[in-house]
């Protein structure tokens, strides 16, 4: 099994990648090859819809010069697929829709590449926002036909300066159970 979680902050360090790592430690524990991907310098620029991936059919975006494709190959090589954002406004940020509308808009043209892979979203708010953007990561995995592991709450956590979640204990509690769901789900797939 393989395990990637995408950090969609542009901190280094920050927030939303140490909760990514509290559950990428506990994978990789468990025996799951497990990797974080920064999008931290990274150009992904969004998705135009022109339609060259489905007409196509490569499983890349053959119309954009950026660092999209290596990512997706990641992705497409993952068994669990982790996506993390702080809260910019109310939303995610947008490099990490722009990843995300990419992967989605390959994979529904390539006869739906992330079916039955599992994972699920991660979050970090400074003060609100979580929820709604907790569930537009969420419809992402909903949309692509993946399985999505619960938790005893959702995945989010509060913080503003670097460490600040690692301090929130209920959101890194429920990363871990989150994380502990992905191992025991992982297991009954195999």
């Amino acid at each position: 099994m393989k395990a990637i979680a995408i950090c969609g902050s542009p901190r280094k360090k920050g927030n939303t990648e140490t909760l990514l790592n509290k559950c990428l430690a506990k994978l990789s524990a468990a025996g799951i090859d497990s990797k974080l991907v920064s999008l931290r310098g990274k150009t992904i620029t969004p998705c135009i819809a022109c339609g060259v991936c489905r007409k196509k059919q490569d499983k890349t975006c053959a119309v954009k010069n950026d660092d999209f494709n290596p990512i997706l190959e990641e992705m497409l090589d993952a068994d669990i697929i982790i996506t993390g954002s702080p809260v910019y406004f109310g939303s995610a940020t947008p490099e990490t829709m722009a990843l995300l509308d990419r992967a989605g808009y390959v994979s529904r043209s390539n006869n739906h590449l992330f079916t039955r892979k599992i994972g699920g979203p991660v979050v970090v708010a400074r003060r609100a926002g979580q929820n709604f953007t907790y569930a537009q990561l969420m419809m992402w995995y909903i949309i692509n036909d993946m399985i999505v592991a619960g938790s005893t709450y959702w995945n989010v956590a509060f913080g503003l300066q670097p460490g600040d979640s690692a301090k929130d204990e209920e959101g890194v509690k429920t990363v871990e159970r989150f994380a502990e769901n992905l191992i025991w789900l992982s297991g009954k797939l195999k």
